[in-house]
């Protein structure tokens, strides 16, 4: 681990959301703090209760020494820089982690269209073909998309316009970007 964050929860997060997705929101908020035009970042989740009974001094540090009244919450933990220049998938494929770890979150920035221009991407397009493509067209969109999975194989996705970087735009759902999701999943098996 190279840094640690404690994410504190943002003020629109719900609080009858699972802990899966307040921890998702709280990330995204937490990148949002840092601005836009970021690499990829890479988050353990771990139960908070479990941190803050084997782990006293480390829960400490970041800010858990409070009592949430046993609520079920999990922390997520920043890990070291995602190296930039490898494919996200092959980066990906080298992560293993301890049984401490009950989840993972990433969150990276990308280029999105619309459903409706999708139908007018250019068949037989390489992968540098296809995001140069996607880079220069007038409908495209600067996202940055948060997903976080459970080694129970729970999933939920946090996905926030530039053009609407607010926390109450913010779009949340498991299955919004199924193939990060999928690969964040794969680190578990």
């Amino acid at each position: 681990m190279l840094s640690m964050s404690n994410v504190s929860p943002s003020p629109g997060t719900p609080m009858a959301a699972s802990p899966l997705t307040r921890a998702c929101l709280e990330i995204d908020e937490y990148a949002a703090g840092l601005g836009w035009d970021k690499p990829a970042r890479l988050f353990a989740l771990v139960d908070t209760a479990r941190l803050k009974k084997q782990e006293p001094r480390l829960a400490s540090q970041l800010g858990l020494d409070t009592d949430d009244a046993g609520q079920s919450s999990l922390t997520p933990i920043e890990q070291d820089t995602v190296p930039s220049g490898t494919p996200l998938d092959k980066f990906l494929g080298t992560i293993a982690w301890p049984d401490a770890v009950v989840g993972c979150a990433l969150t990276v920035e990308r280029l999105m269209l619309p459903p409706s221009a999708e139908a007018s991407v250019p068949e037989g397009l390489s992968d540098k073909q296809l995001s140069k493509w996607v880079a220069g067209h007038p409908e495209r969109q600067e996202v940055r998309i948060t997903v976080a999975v459970l080694r129970d194989g729970s999933r939920e996705s946090a996905v926030r316009l530039r053009e609407k970087d607010s926390s109450t735009e913010v779009l949340t759902g498991g299955g919004l970007v199924p193939g990060l999701a999928e690969a964040l999943a794969a680190t578990f098996a």
